[in-house]
């Protein structure tokens, strides 16, 4: 991962610590979320399915992804500004900050709905159905 400047270290350690990226989280429209991917974003060559959501201007593509239980879920960074990953309810790790070009991963092997958010960004929000 790259260094961050300062300003960007000390903008991302305070978003990531405050309780209001889980609030905002928390009191999302899941009608908003109504598109699926339609599987188009699997990663081919790969023995266990693995998809892929792309960040790029501030919004994950794509923002709702439907797999099947054991997929492999990558989220890469398009942007010029740092994304972290997180859970809305701790369904896994967070990712470290992402700057441009890196990549976080997980593996989600029960079935449900799973919210996320950026950390830094709390505005961004995504959701994986896993079947």
């Amino acid at each position: 991962m790259k260094a961050f400047a300062p300003a960007r270290r000390s903008l991302f350690l305070a978003l990531a610590a405050t309780p209001v990226a889980l609030l905002a989280a928390a009191s999302l429209d899941h009608a908003a979320f109504a598109a699926s991917n339609g599987g188009d974003t699997a990663i081919a060559g790969t023995s266990n399915a693995t998809y892929r959501i792309e960040i790029q201007g501030f919004a994950f593509s794509p923002k709702e992804l439907t797999v099947p239980a054991g997929a492999r879920i990558v989220w890469i960074n398009r942007d010029d500004e740092p994304h972290a990953i997180v859970s809305a309810a701790g369904a896994f790790k967070p990712s470290q900050a992402l700057d441009t070009g890196d990549s976080f991963s997980t593996v989600l092997d029960k079935p449900g709905s799973y919210a996320y958010f950026c950390g830094i960004h709390p505005m961004m929000v995504g959701k994986i159905v896993v079947r």
